[in-house]
């Protein structure tokens, strides 16, 4: 398998089954990290990950964790839990406070970068 490079010119990605086996999900490198490419690599689960001063390099590991929302299976006991309602959920609620949080440097690093 070889290791693809992404034009500048768009933001289409080579198919993740394409991805290398070693590293496990190796892709893609090159490109740039602009909403429309960061969009469409998410939208076909690749993520960025890479050091800041090296080119981006694009993953898509095997297996994912892909969760259609649509096939989800509501047991009768999580139900019954969800209507004590123990809990609430947001959407976006601190975005910039969680993303700044997450871009502090961590022992295991990450992808997170001023970029």
């Amino acid at each position: 398998m070889q290791l693809f490079q992404l034009s500048p010119n768009t933001t289409l990605f080579p198919p993740v089954e394409k991805a290398l086996a070693d590293p496990n999900g190796l892709l893609a490198f090159g490109g740039d990290l602009s909403p429309a490419r960061v969009l469409a690599a998410y939208r076909a689960g690749i993520f960025p990950w890479y050091s800041p001063g090296d080119p981006i390099l694009w993953w898509s590991p095997d297996p994912r964790a892909i969760l259609h929302p649509e096939a989800l299976h509501i047991s009768r006991s999580l139900h019954k839990f969800m209507r004590k309602q123990p809990f609430h959920i947001t959407l976006n609620y601190a975005f910039a406070a969680v993303v700044h949080a997450c871009a502090h440097a961590r022992q295991e690093g990450t992808w997170i970068s001023p970029e």
